[in-house]
């Protein structure tokens, strides 16, 4: 028998060796063709814009603002404190993960897409970084990413998040199209990229099992630095696919034209196109 300190000793360098030995597994080199495959195979996704924006629907104040419906608070330039009340209205009873996925695997679709968070800044998600989200802002109270992800993975199919990473029109400090308009939005933005957006993207990407996708999108103010943040996050999950929509230089893995289908593609890049099937 060897001695107790001995057998400390050895027991020490089994695990460290394992610890070695995992972190390197875990890190291992993805090549471009590798982690794209599926993604080329599938050919065909659901794309899902899902917020508090679905409560005014397109009208504010007894009138029809023009343009997409998860744009209404830019567009007319609602109050942040207008736009919170929403989300006591919010209160999806209905909402049936399963029968999401099912409708999109019936069609043929191989991933879906999902806001996370848009550009009003509210977490379909429960998240720690912000009170602003669908668990502590709404009557429903449930994080509603999770049995999303929980269908698709039953049913087969890939899933992703989209997020919002600049444009923030509640979380003090965000970036605005066109700039601010409400004095409760101003704050550093680089405040906000600490404290609420990478802590969100980092929420997004460890708390539900394997994600595939994160989609950015509109990278108003994001400088080089700021986006090499989210960068080095992103660099933890090897397999992971990313857009061209960060900012600050990084290119992602995809082109994203939106509403029209480029007659020629981009050489040398994988693309796929956003299609809205109506008007909002």
């Amino acid at each position: 028998m060897k001695p107790v300190n001995s057998l400390k000793r050895s027991l020490a360098c089994v695990l460290l060796l394992s610890t070695i030995q995992f972190t390197s597994a875990q890190q291992k080199t993805v090549t471009n063709d590798e982690r794209m495959a599926w993604w080329k195979d599938a050919k065909f996704g659901m794309f899902i814009h899902w917020g508090v924006y679905s409560v005014p629907a397109g009208r504010y104040q007894g009138k029809e603002v023009p343009g997409i419906g998860e744009w209404i608070m830019n567009r007319a330039k609602i109050p942040t404190a207008s736009y919170q009340a929403y989300a006591k209205e919010f209160n999806p009873v209905k909402y049936n993960a399963e029968a999401w996925v099912k409708i999109a695997k019936d069609a043929g679709m191989k991933y879906i897409i999902i806001t996370s968070k848009h550009h009003d800044g509210f977490a379909m998600f429960d998240t720690k970084a912000s009170n602003w989200n669908i668990v502590k802002a709404t009557p429903y109270g449930k994080d509603v990413l999770k049995p999303l992800v929980a269908a698709a993975h039953k049913a087969g199919l890939k899933i992703g998040f989209y997020y919002s990473q600049a444009q923030d029109w509640n979380n003090p400090g965000g970036a605005a199209a066109g700039g601010h308009w409400d004095k409760a939005q101003d704050g550093s933005m680089d405040d906000y990229i600490d404290k609420v957006a990478l802590p969100q993207v980092k929420e997004i990407l460890s708390n539900y099992g394997d994600i595939d996708v994160l989609w950015w999108d509109t990278p108003n103010d994001m400088t080089p630095e700021r986006a090499a943040k989210f960068d080095a996050v992103v660099k933890k999950y090897p397999k992971l696919i990313t857009n061209n929509r960060l900012g600050g230089g990084y290119k992602g893995d995809t082109e994203t034209p939106e509403q029209f289908v480029p007659a020629t593609g981009f050489p040398g890049r994988n693309w796929e196109t956003c299609m809205t099937m109506n008007d909002t």
